[in-house]
């Protein structure tokens, strides 16, 4: 794989808590998004779950533990390639923690995510939440 290509992975986690899952709005929309699950790109010599976990706590100042892939896709509005990772919060409470990048945090309810993704989440990270977080 190139550099340039790899360059454009990135990790997402998808973390669960107490019958919710954290999300994140960015400061910046990138395309249309706004509201998303933490994560950012792939380095080198790091997998996908090294990944989702690093940028959850430089993000959100939360450690966590990478429980599975739930899969990848080239995403529909950025084109980037995205590794999805279920997580298991280890310690500490989410909070703001790069404010350049980021406005806020919340942990969502299931019933709550089309508000927040109207367009749907990707296949097997629904179907994960909704074995999760009890649909």
């Amino acid at each position: 794989m190139t550099e340039n290509a790899r360059d454009r992975q990135v990790s997402v986690a998808i973390i669960t808590d107490a019958g919710r899952v954290l999300m994140i709005r960015r400061r910046e929309r990138e395309g249309k998004l706004l509201w998303a699950f933490p994560g950012g790109g792939i380095e080198a010599a790091e997998t996908p779950e090294q990944a989702a976990v690093r940028e959850t706590a430089e993000e959100v100042d939360l450690e966590v533990k990478a429980v599975r892939s739930l899969g990848d896709r080239v995403h529909p509005q950025t084109g980037r390639h995205m590794s999805y990772v279920a997580c298991k919060v280890v310690g500490g409470e989410a909070r703001v923690a790069d404010e350049e990048e980021l406005a806020e945090v919340a942990w969502i309810r299931l019933a709550e995510i089309p508000d927040y993704v109207p367009w749907g989440l990707f296949g097997p990270v629904q179907e994960y939440l909704d074995e999760t977080l009890g649909a």
